[in-house]
């Protein structure tokens, strides 16, 4: 039996992997940092659920007959348990290097990539393609809600059909490692890297592209991709290749038209009817019936911690958890929101000092642009993941940069136990609270005991 390690397993993008690879039959194990600081409890049992074995990031539990040590790319080669491996010569790979093994090993490849909603599509996909029978693998980034009931944790569906469907990472470069017959790019813009890095890797995303590329018509970037074969999907232009209107945003999701018929998302957001075109079109492309694709994300419940409703307090307190992180997702999220009559509370803690640094001036000029004069915006210090780094920009110049757009009610409180107090101090009776931010899997228990406090 194979032996294989997992280092920083609890991540979003390792956790799939491990558990289709445990259901492979391979003996697996991980480590990752939060379980050794008493966090993500429930990810640590679900995995343990999956026949995993679970050791401490300190180097002790990597074994001399493992494999392959696999790890993210957030981790660097300080990091014990990467020492340990190189010191017992056992190769290191990247996840990355895994999801291309995993994927090419399928007849038929989908790959779907884009800055902003990804993981929503993703999940679409692999919803579509299960409930019409096609029996996918999918790896997915976020954790869908129509699978919940599973005792591992609901980010993958494991098959070994014709079909794998997974989501194709830009932030590394490392979808460019992927050579799919279906590849969808559902937008382009500024998130981990320069501009000009990300064209380029959706460039060879495409050329590695052996059949159909879906792009985001109403994206001019997406547009711009060179292909020889391209299908488009849009709101706005009637002469797409799929096309939808009569977008109504409901107080429980979202109605639209598409090829004369009327169907309804349970999500959210006109921008999740963009993503549901897209889901649809690859569909299509890969010989299913567009309107039974339509059909059936109906019953999509969509990803967790994706404008989830935590739930409403008894003073009619709405509490939102979001896992908007780029100055694209916050505006679409924000937007969202404020397409129902709502004062909102927004608390958001950046990830990291490099996309502080790199976004934290277009976050503040969103955010100041999509709020109204009513609105709150509250951020914590940056969230630091490696506390090695230096941090090379403080969350008080992103709430400055907000105040200095035109939005006067924003904040920037050091602590986010300052900013639980200035939520409950501050929160009214029928307000939107809203938690978003990425990388810290503590953000959901925050969420949750806000929600007991409000």
């Amino acid at each position: 039996m194979t032996k294989i390690c997992f280092c920083g397993i609890s991540g979003n993008g390792m956790s799939p992997l491990a558990q289709i690879m445990s259901l492979k039959g391979c003996e697996v194990y991980g480590s990752d940092r939060n379980f050794d600081a008493g966090r993500d409890g429930k990810n640590r049992q679900a995995l343990l659920n999956m026949n995993i074995k679970l050791v401490s990031q300190d180097g002790s539990g990597i074994t001399a007959d493992t494999e392959t040590v696999y790890v993210s790319a957030a981790l660097d080669e300080n990091n014990p348990d990467i020492k340990a491996a190189r010191a017992l010569n056992i190769p290191v790979k990247q996840r990355s290097d895994l999801l291309a093994e995993v994927f090419h090993g399928y007849p038929f490849g989908i790959a779907v990539g884009g800055t902003s909603g990804k993981t929503t599509t993703t999940a679409m996909i692999g919803y579509i393609f299960d409930m019409l029978g096609q029996k996918p693998c999918l790896v997915n980034g976020g954790m869908l809600r129509n699978y919940e009931q599973l005792k591992g944790l609901p980010n993958f569906i494991y098959n070994e059909g014709r079909f794998c469907i997974i989501e194709a990472d830009e932030s590394d470069g490392s979808i460019c490692k992927y050579h799919p017959q279906i590849a969808l790019v559902n937008n382009i813009s500024h998130d981990h890297t320069s501009m000009e890095n990300l064209i380029g890797y959706f460039q060879t995303f495409a050329d590695n592209t052996k059949g159909t590329l879906v792009v985001n018509g109403d994206c001019e970037l997406t547009r711009n991709l060179k292909h020889d074969r391209k299908t488009t999907f849009s709101v706005k232009d009637p002469a797409a290749d799929f096309f939808a209107d009569g977008i109504k945003c409901l107080p429980d999701g979202v109605e639209y038209n598409f090829r004369g018929q009327t169907f309804r998302l349970n999500l959210f957001g006109a921008f999740n009817v963009s993503n549901a075109l897209a889901a649809i079109a690859v569909c299509a492309e890969a010989g299913l019936d567009p309107l039974a694709a339509a059909k059936t994300l109906e019953g999509f419940s969509g990803i967790k911690r994706r404008l989830e409703i935590v739930g409403t307090t008894g003073r009619g307190i709405t509490l939102i958890d979001d896992f908007a992180h780029n100055p694209s997702k916050i505006a679409s999220s924000l937007s969202a929101l404020k397409e129902y009559p709502r004062r909102l509370l927004v608390m958001y803690q950046s990830h990291s000092p490099f996309s502080a640094f790199n976004t934290g001036s277009e976050v503040a000029a969103e955010v100041a642009r999509v709020l109204g004069p009513d609105d709150i915006f509250v951020m914590p210090e940056v969230y630091m993941l490696d506390k090695n780094v230096d941090k090379g920009i403080s969350a008080a110049n992103i709430v400055d940069a907000v105040r200095k757009n035109g939005h006067n009610n924003a904040y920037f409180l050091d602590t986010r136990e300052n900013v639980h107090k200035f939520i409950l101090e501050n929160a009214k009776d029928g307000d939107c609270v809203v938690i978003m931010g990425a990388r810290d899997n503590s953000l959901p228990d925050f969420s949750r005991q806000l929600l007991t406090e409000l």
